[in-house]
C-alpha cells in the first residue's frame, strides 16, 4: 500500500516533470544519447580504411590476417541509475534533501529515456546494494523506480561506492548508460570508477548542498558526520575556521574533478540550492557538441 504523503509526493515529481519534458527537454536527451550506442556485428578482413582501433588482435594473430571488429548503432539503448543513498543522502540545508533532489533528476531523465523508446533501471546502494530492478520500458516502470526513490528511507551507513561500481561491473555484460548519483563522499574508488568508464558510459552526477563546501558565520557549530558518527565543535565566527572549511573542501572538489576528467568521464552537479534542468541541458548540448 502506498500512504497518501508518498502519493502526493509521486505526483507532485510527475507534474514537474511533465511540464519540463513538454517544453522540448526530451529532444535534448535524443540528441545527446541516440545514436550512440553500439552493439557487435561480425568480425572480417581488414580493408583500407577501416579504424585501426578496431582491429580485433585476437583473431588476426589466429588467422595471420588483419580482422576488425564491426558494430551497428543500437535501435534502444539500456540506462541505469546507480543511487547512492547512505546516510548523506539524507542531508539537506535548503528547500530539500539531497536524496529528494536525486529522486526528481532520475525522474525526469528516465522519463525522457522511456519517451524515446529505451529501458531503465534502478540500483540503490549504501554500505550495500539495497535494491535492484532491471532495465524495462513503459510509465509502469518508471512510477516503480520513482516509488522506489522515494519511498526508500537512508538508513546510518557509509557509502560503498567502489562495492556499487565492481557490483555494477559483474551485472552489466553489454554496454549501457550508467547514471552514478552520489555526494561521491567515499574513499578508494578510483580505480573501479576507471574500469567501468571503459566499459559503459558513465556519467557521475554530484548532488551537494551549499553547507558542504562553506560554513556560516554562526558561531559555535557542532558538525556531525551521520556516516561515522564523529562529532566536532568549530567556531564559525573565526574567518580562518571558514576559509580553512572552504579551501579543504575546494581540493576536494579538485580531486574528484580530475579523477572523472582523466577517467573519461562526463560529470553535472546539481545542488539542493538550485533548479537542476539548467545543468542538465547544458550538459546535452555538450555531448551533442562533441558528437
Amino acid at each position: 500500500m502506498i500512504d497518501s504523503s508518498l502519493r502526493a509526493k509521486v505526483r507532485l515529481i510527475q507534474v514537474r516533470t511533465r511540464k519540463t519534458i513538454a517544453s522540448g527537454f526530451a529532444g535534448g536527451y535524443r540528441s545527446a544519447f541516440k545514436g550512440r550506442g553500439l552493439e557487435f556485428d561480425e568480425v572480417r578482413e581488414y580493408t583500407p580504411g577501416d579504424e585501426v582501433r578496431d582491429i580485433d588482435w585476437n583473431v588476426t594473430a589466429r588467422t595471420g590476417r588483419l580482422h576488425v571488429r564491426r558494430y551497428v548503432q543500437e535501435r534502444q539503448l539500456k540506462l541505469l541509475f546507480a543511487v547512492d543513498v547512505s546516510a548523506s543522502a539524507d542531508f539537506g540545508s535548503m528547500r530539500r534533501r539531497k536524496m529528494e533532489l536525486a529522486a526528481e533528476f532520475c525522474a525526469l531523465v528516465a522519463f525522457s529515456a522511456l519517451r524515446n523508446n529505451d529501458t531503465v533501471g534502478l540500483l540503490l546502494f549504501s554500505d550495500r546494494i539495497e535494491r535492484f530492478v532491471p532495465p524495462a520500458k513503459g510509465s509502469s516502470h518508471a512510477l516503480r523506480l520513482l516509488h522506489e526513490l522515494i519511498r526508500f528511507q537512508p538508513r546510518p551507513s557509509g557509502t560503498g561506492l567502489a562495492m556499487a561500481l565492481g557490483y555494477l561491473g559483474r551485472l552489466m555484460h553489454r554496454r549501457c548508460v550508467v547514471f552514478l548519483v552520489s555526494d561521491f563522499m567515499a574513499e578508494n574508488f578510483e580505480r573501479p570508477l576507471r574500469v567501468l568508464a571503459k566499459r559503459h558510459d558513465l556519467i557521475a552526477v554530484k548532488v551537494g548542498d551549499p553547507r558542504e563546501s562553506e560554513l556560516p558565520a554562526a558561531g559555535l557549530v557542532a558538525l556531525y558526520d551521520v556516516e561515522s558518527g564523529r562529532r566536532v565543535v568549530v567556531d564559525s565566527s573565526v574567518a580562518a575556521v571558514r576559509r580553512a572549511y572552504a579551501e579543504q573542501c575546494a581540493r576536494r572538489e579538485a580531486r574528484l574533478e580530475e579523477l572523472f576528467r582523466s577517467a573519461g568521464v562526463d560529470r553535472i552537479s546539481i545542488d539542493t540550492g538550485k533548479e537542476y534542468v539548467s545543468a542538465l541541458v547544458s550538459f546535452f548540448r555538450a555531448r551533442e557538441t562533441r558528437r
